[in-house]
């Protein structure tokens, strides 16, 4: 069994399509648009055969959850993986000269992997790590 996707709301559907585009090597189908219901969507699909779907309607609340501040219960963040801890300080050093924050890391974790945690446009946290063992 795979994980077959992860969706995500958004009010900045296009912004989001170029970021995981650009930054994650995304490839983004066409949009899908039901103007009956409002809706548009894109699927953004990686390498290793995730995908990410970005949807976005306009009676769709506001979250109330602190991304960037404290945890919470439920989904927490996206993590996406790489080859080696220098492509994970390369990338965190993309992020910050892109004006991403970097919330933590680049550090060692007690489980085997290096990683750093930033936000998207929308302020969903984001995970880059390799394993060091």
């Amino acid at each position: 069994m795979t994980l077959e996707h992860v969706a995500i709301w958004t009010r900045q559907l296009e912004k989001l399509r170029e970021f995981y585009v650009i930054h994650f090597n995304g490839v983004s189908n066409e949009k899908y648009i039901n103007s009956a219901k409002g809706f548009e969507s894109y699927f953004i699909s990686f390498a290793s055969g995730a995908r990410l779907e970005l949807m976005s309607r306009a009676d769709i609340p506001e979250n109330l959850n602190d991304r960037a501040g404290s945890q919470h219960l439920g989904l927490i963040h996206l993590a996406f993986g790489v080859g080696s801890m220098a492509e994970v300080d390369q990338k965190a050093e993309t992020f910050r000269t892109a004006g991403f924050p970097i919330i933590s890391g680049p550090r060692k974790t007690g489980d085997g992997y290096y990683e750093f945690e930033t936000l998207d446009p929308d302020g969903n946290r984001l995970e880059v790590s390799a394993l060091f063992i």
